[in-house]
């Protein structure tokens, strides 16, 4: 009998593992003012990715803080994307992103740049499993609207497979050539 129990633990410890990591971005406290006093909620926005390519947000709201972060969290697992990375560690060309006042630009990165990149951004990029990525938010400051706008930059990345499917070329077709490429470098170096 102590064996199964034993195992049924395991069992148990290996369910628990998290297959997703999230990320606690910002909390509001609001109030409300009643006839007694003041009644407290408190509004959370949290960010959930596998650190894959798969990243999404939610936020919550309860009458206390872990509460309102369990909604967010399931929110946000409710609520994902998948974004095809260039050799799992950063984007495959650079995008622009907005929602409402937010404006946010996403650049590719060479290998060591790392994550440059603000607050709620910051979050969203380590979410999602990318390493070099460099990104400016112009506009809007509020977090919802910055991680809206980022997400919807993400959700129009097209990786050079997904093109050359919609086009009906080979994936060779798509992406330029590594002597037309540095041939086009000499050229623009020469003419400055």
């Amino acid at each position: 009998m102590a064996e199964r129990d034993n195992r049924r633990g395991n069992r148990r410890d290996r369910d628990e593992t998290p297959e997703f990591a999230d990320r606690l971005v910002a909390i509001n406290r609001v109030s409300k003012t009643v006839k007694g006093g003041k009644r407290f909620g408190f509004a959370a926005l949290v960010v959930v990715g596998d650190q894959k390519g798969r990243v999404g947000f939610g936020k919550g709201k309860a009458k206390e803080v872990p509460e309102a972060i369990r909604k967010a969290t399931e929110q946000a697992k409710r609520k994902m994307i998948r974004v095809p990375l260039k050799e799992g560690r950063t984007l495959h060309h650079d995008i622009e992103g907005r929602h409402g006042a937010g404006k946010v630009v996403m650049r590719t990165a060479p290998t060591g740049t790392g994550i440059i990149a603000g607050g709620p951004m910051r979050a969203v990029f380590e979410m999602l499993g990318i390493h070099d990525v460099v990104a400016k938010s112009t506009g809007s400051q509020n977090p919802y609207n910055m991680i809206r706008a980022t997400l919807n930059g993400l959700t129009r990345e097209q990786s050079p497979r997904n093109v050359a499917q919609r086009r009906g070329k080979k994936v060779a077709d798509i992406l330029p050539k590594r002597e037309e490429a540095s041939a086009d470098a000499t050229l623009v170096a020469e003419e400055v």
